[in-house]
C-alpha cells in the first residue's frame, strides 16, 4: 500500500502523473466532479443564506467508496486543475471523503517532472475564496434556471421539455438574435470600383485602382469616357519601411478562435483535443486568460529558435494581458517542451499541437521587416489619380513560422511586389473596368467570432464558452449550419482599345459556412427575457456579475451577500412575470388572409417548431397546417412564402411505376418512394427538386445499403451483420452487438449471433447507453408538427 494518494480529475491525467512520481505515490482519478446540487430539486435554501444541499452523484458513489478505502491509510494530495473549477472539485472531494481541512493541495500548470516536483515541495491547503467564487457561480446559475424556466414554460407554451434560461447562455442568444435583426434591416447600396491594368512589356503588368468608389453607374460611365485617349504616367513613387509583429501566445479564447479559423474545429472540439494534450503532458494548462510565459519557457523558446533559425530570428517579448481579471501568475498555452515537434500520433491532436507550438515560438521571434511601395498614377484628362500598391518582405522574422488568421471576410487580396517603375514613366493602358460592388451586411457570428465578442464584453470566462455554445445549440435556440447564397446581377463597364462597352454579369453572394443562426424559438425566448428580465440579458450587468465572482475569488466580497444582492430584485420580477397575462404576440403573428377562402393566415410556434396555419381551431372546417422550412423565421416569413409551404407534399414524377412524394419531416426534406424514405441533400430544395435528381438520390441510397449489409440470416430477417461507422457489428432486433476481435464477420453463423446477442446486456438509450453505429436512419414522415400543437 502506497503512503501517498494523489487524486486528480481524469484517468489520462492520473496515468501521466503516476509515470512521473514513482512507486511512493498512487494516483487515482475522481472522474470529474463527485458532488453537485440535486438533479430534480433546486437544492438551495434561499431562506437560510442560500445554503446549497450537495449530494454525491449517483455515478460517483462507487468512486468515492474506493477512494475512501485508499485514503484511510495514506497521506492524500489533492491535485485537481489550477482554476476555480479544479479548486471546487478538490473541496468537494475533501468533504465527500471526510478529509481534514489541512489536506495537502498541489497545483501545476503543466504535467512535467519539474512542475510536479515543485508542486510536491510547495503544497498548500484548499483556497476557500476560489471555492466560494465557483460556488457562487453554480448557485446563481441554478437560481436563474430554476426560477426562470417554469415562467418560460407557462408564458411561452411551445413545449416544456426544451425551454430554459441561463445567465450567460441567454446573453449569447441575444447577441445572435440582434445580429440577425441587423442583417434583416440592412439595405445594401451599390457603387462602382474602378481598376486598371497597364501593360509594361515583357509579360509584366501593373495593377492599380481608383482610391474611392464612384457612387453611380452614370458617374462611372463619365469617368471612363474621360479616360478615352488619356495619357497615364507615374506621378509619384513612395517607398516606406514597415514591420509586422507576432501575436501573443494563446489564451483559451484566442486558441478557440484560431483553431476555428485554421482547423475548422468547433469550440467544444478544441477544448476536448487540448484537454487530451494537457493530460498527456504535451501542453500547459489550456484554461487561461493570461498571455504570460514563464522564465523557463522563455529560455527554452530561445534555445529552440536560435538552434532552428539563428539568433537574428530571436526577440524576447513579455506580453501584457489585456483582461483586468486575468491571473498573471498563470501562463499562456504553450508546449511543455519546445524541442518536441510531434505532440501526438492522433491527427487532430497533432494539428492543434502544431498550432500551439507555432504561436508560442513565433511570439518570441523577431518582427518581419517589410518594404511597402505606393505608386500614384496621373491621368492627363482629370485630376483623379490611380494608386498601385505593393509589398515585399525584406526579412521574414516570425513569418517563417506563423501568421495569425483574420476575422475579416473582405475580398482584399494580399499585395504583391510591384515591377520596377520610374517617376514620369508613361504607361500603356491594357484595360480599365468599373465594376458594380455592393455594401455587405454585418457578418453572422461563427463560434470563433462569438467567443471573441463574449470575451470583449467581459461575459463568461475561458471555461464557460464551450458549454455555453453547446447548450444553446442543444436547446435549439440557435443552429450552426451552411447556407447557400443568392444570385444577383451586377454591371461592368470596360474601357479597352479606346472603346467603352457595358455588360451585365451574374454572381452568387451571401453564402454562409458554419455560421450561427437564431431559430424562431430562440427569438421568442429572447424577446420574452428582454421584455421581463432585462438584467439577465443586459450585457453590462452580466459582465459586472463576472467581476463580482472575481472579487469573491480575491476575498474582497462575501458570496452570500453577492447572491442576495442579485436574488432579491430578481425574485420580485419573477413573481410579477408569473402574474402577467400571456402575450400571444410572442408566439404568433398574423400574415393576412387566404384569398381563396377568406380565412386568416398566421404563423405560430408550437411544441414541434414554427408553422403556418390557415383558419382557426374554432372554425367548422379544420385548419390547415404547414411547418416552416429550414432557414425560415416566424418574424420574417411573408404571406407569399407561407402559401408556398402548402405545396408540400408534392408528387414529382414516377420511378419503377411508383410515385415519388417530396415532403419535409422531423429529420428534414425527404422523398417517399414505395413505402421507403430517402433524405434529400442539404443542397436540394424540396420545392424545386427534379424527377431525375430524386431517382439519383434513391439509387445512391440503395447502393449504400447494399454495401452496408455483410450477411443476412434466413432464420430471422431482423438479424444482420452490418458495416457501420466504427466497423462491422451485429444488428439483432433493436440490439447492436459487438463482434469479437479476430472473428471474420462474414463467417458468423446464426447460432453464433444468437449466443453473442444473449451475452450482450440491454442498454438504455441516451446518456450511458451504447453508442449507435453509423447506420443512417431514414427520415420518418411526420405529421405537420403544428397539428399536434394546435390541438393541444
Amino acid at each position: 500500500m502506497s503512503k501517498n494518494l494523489v487524486i486528480v480529475e481524469s484517468p489520462a491525467k492520473a496515468k501521466t502523473i503516476e509515470s512521473y512520481l514513482g512507486q511512493d505515490f498512487t494516483v487515482k482519478s475522481s472522474f470529474g466532479h463527485v458532488r453537485d446540487l440535486p438533479e430534480h430539486d433546486m437544492g438551495v435554501d434561499v431562506e437560510h443564506g442560500f445554503q446549497p444541499s450537495y449530494e454525491i452523484s449517483s455515478d460517483k458513489v462507487k468512486v468515492i467508496s474506493e477512494l475512501k478505502k485508499l485514503a484511510k491509510d495514506a497521506e492524500v494530495w489533492l491535485a485537481t486543475d489550477d482554476d476555480r473549477e479544479g479548486e471546487a472539485i478538490s473541496w468537494h472531494l475533501k468533504e465527500a471523503l471526510g478529509l481534514p481541512d489541512n489536506t495537502k493541495r498541489i497545483v501545476f500548470r503543466e504535467i512535467t517532472k519539474t512542475a510536479l516536483r515543485n508542486a510536491i515541495e510547495k503544497p498548500r491547503t484548499i483556497d476557500t475564496a476560489l471555492v466560494d467564487a465557483q460556488q457562487a457561480r453554480r448557485i446563481l446559475d441554478r437560481l436563474v434556471g430554476y426560477e426562470l424556466s417554469p415562467v418560460l414554460w407557462k408564458k411561452i407554451r411551445i413545449g416544456k421539455s426544451n425551454l430554459s434560461a441561463g445567465r450567460v447562455q441567454s446573453v449569447a442568444v441575444r447577441i445572435i438574435v440582434e445580429r440577425e435583426r441587423e442583417i434583416d434591416a440592412f439595405k445594401s447600396k451599390s457603387s462602382f470600383r474602378v481598376t486598371a491594368h497597364f501593360d509594361l512589356g515583357n509579360g509584366k503588368v501593373l495593377n492599380a485602382e481608383l482610391a474611392k468608389n464612384i457612387p453611380t453607374e452614370q458617374e462611372a460611365q463619365q469617368f471612363l469616357e474621360k479616360c478615352v485617349g488619356a495619357e497615364f504616367s507615374i506621378r509619384n513613387l513612395e517607398v516606406k519601411p514597415a514591420k509586422k509583429s507576432p501575436a501573443p501566445p494563446f489564451t483559451t479564447s484566442t486558441l478557440q478562435q484560431e483553431a476555428s479559423r485554421k482547423l475548422s474545429f468547433s469550440v467544444a472540439q478544441t477544448m476536448t483535443v487540448a484537454q487530451r494534450l494537457y493530460e498527456a503532458g504535451k501542453i500547459s494548462y489550456m484554461r487561461t486568460d493570461s498571455t504570460n510565459l514563464s522564465e523557463e519557457a522563455l529560455d527554452k523558446s530561445k534555445q529552440q529558435i536560435t538552434k532552428e533559425y539563428g539568433i537574428d530570428y530571436y526577440n524576447r517579448r513579455i506580453f501584457k494581458t489585456k483582461s483586468e481579471s486575468a491571473q498573471e501568475a498563470h501562463e499562456a498555452i504553450r508546449p511543455t517542451d519546445f524541442s518536441t515537434l510531434l505532440g501526438s500520433s492522433d491527427r487532430n491532436e497533432q494539428r492543434l499541437y502544431e498550432l500551439i507550438w507555432k504561436r508560442a515560438i513565433a511570439s518570441q521571434m523577431s518582427d518581419a521587416q517589410l518594404e511597402r511601395t505606393t505608386a500614384t498614377i496621373g491621368i492627363s484628362t482629370t485630376s483623379e489619380e490611380l494608386v498601385a500598391q505593393g509589398e515585399v518582405i525584406k526579412f521574414e522574422g516570425f513569418l517563417k513560422v506563423y501568421l495569425e488568421s483574420s476575422d475579416d471576410e473582405g475580398d482584399e487580396e494580399q499585395k504583391g511586389m510591384l515591377p520596377p517603375l520610374n517617376i514620369g514613366q508613361i504607361l500603356k493602358l491594357a484595360d480599365m473596368k468599373a465594376t458594380e460592388r455592393f455594401t455587405r451586411n454585418p457578418p453572422r457570428y461563427t463560434e470563433a467570432s462569438l467567443v471573441k465578442k463574449l470575451e470583449e464584453m467581459g461575459i463568461g470566462r475561458p471555461s464557460t464558452y464551450a458549454p455555453t455554445i453547446s447548450t444553446i445549440l442543444k436547446r435549439e435556440y440557435i443552429v450552426k449550419e451552411d447556407r447557400q447564397g443568392f444570385e444577383r446581377e451586377f454591371k461592368e463597364i470596360t474601357l479597352a482599345n479606346e472603346q467603352i462597352k457595358s455588360k451585365v454579369n451574374k454572381e452568387v453572394y451571401g453564402s454562409e459556412k458554419a455560421k450561427l443562426f437564431p431559430t424562431s424559438t430562440g427569438m421568442v425566448v429572447n424577446d420574452f427575457l428582454v421584455s421581463h428580465f432585462q438584467d439577465i440579458v443586459d450585457y453590462s450587468f452580466t459582465a459586472s456579475v463576472e467581476k463580482d465572482f472575481d472579487h469573491i475569488a480575491d476575498g474582497q466580497l462575501e458570496w452570500q451577500q453577492m447572491i442576495k444582492n442579485f436574488y432579491t430584485p430578481f425574485q420580485k420580477k419573477v413573481a410579477e412575470a408569473r402574474e402577467e397575462a400571456i402575450d400571444k404576440s410572442l408566439t404568433s403573428r398574423e400574415l393576412g388572409e387566404d384569398p381563396a377562402t377568406g380565412k386568416k393566415v398566421s404563423v405560430r410556434i408550437g411544441k414541434y417548431g414554427p408553422y403556418v396555419q390557415i383558419g382557426d381551431v374554432e372554425d367548422e372546417e379544420k385548419p390547415r397546417f404547414a411547418s416552416l422550412q429550414k432557414g425560415q423565421l416566424m418574424e420574417t416569413i411573408t404571406l407569399d412564402e407561407a402559401f408556398e409551404l402548402f405545396k408540400l407534399p408534392r408528387q414529382v414524377g414516377f420511378f419503377e411505376d411508383k410515385d415519388m412524394i417530396v415532403n419535409v419531416g422531423k429529420f428534414g426534406p425527404y422523398v417517399k418512394h414505395d413505402g421507403k424514405y430517402y433524405s434529400l441533400a442539404k443542397t436540394d430544395d424540396p420545392m424545386a427538386v427534379t424527377e431525375d435528381r430524386l431517382v439519383e438520390i434513391i439509387e445512391e441510397k440503395r447502393l449504400q445499403d447494399s454495401n452496408r449489409t455483410i450477411k443476412e440470416f434466413a432464420e430471422d430477417p431482423e438479424a444482420k451483420v452490418l458495416n457501420g461507422r466504427y466497423g462491422p457489428y451485429i444488428a439483432f432486433g433493436k440490439k447492436n452487438v459487438k463482434i469479437p476481435k479476430g472473428t471474420e464477420p462474414a463467417s458468423l453463423t446464426y447460432e453464433q449471433v444468437l449466443k453473442l446477442a444473449a451475452e450482450t446486456p440491454d442498454k438504455p438509450a441516451g446518456r450511458g447507453g451504447a453508442r449507435k453505429p453509423a447506420a443512417a436512419k431514414a427520415p420518418a414522415a411526420k405529421k405537420p408538427a403544428a397539428k399536434k400543437a394546435a390541438k393541444k
